[in-house]
């Protein structure tokens, strides 16, 4: 996503590896996870401390505020999409996302930057 275009197919597999004996755990036995649980489980991406939560979240916001906006839109969109549809009919959304990607303004740019071994365009120094 920081060239301009999603690799959308990684994410047909990724999203679909949770483990189910995890998921249901929870409501079977009702019991209550701490943070390294979450953690260890995939329920959440990073721990911090509580002092060190404000600069965690401002750190990644950051991180999301570089990327192209177009680009983060399409590629949120097809993530959710191709949750919802069997893995052939995902690829190939996820196909289709990434070759639209290289044919749009921000993938065209972003494709030009590295290439010409630049940063992509609207990276933050």
């Amino acid at each position: 996503m920081t060239w301009g275009f999603f690799c959308s197919t990684p994410g047909v597999a990724v999203g679909r590896n949770p483990q189910r004996k995890h998921a249901l755990e929870m409501p079977l036995t009702g019991a209550v996870i701490d943070a390294q649980r979450a953690l260890q489980w995939g329920l959440v991406n990073k721990v911090v401390p509580a002092a060190e939560l404000d600069a965690a979240v401002a750190e990644l916001a950051g991180k999301l505020a570089d990327k192209p906006p177009g680009t983060v839109a399409a590629g949120k969109q097809a993530f959710y999409r191709q949750m919802e549809a069997g893995s052939s009919d995902a690829y190939a959304l996820a196909g289709r996302v990434i070759a639209a990607s290289f044919a749009h303004d921000e993938g065209r740019d972003g494709m030009a930057a590295f290439i010409e071994k630049r940063p992509p365009p609207g990276k933050r120094p």
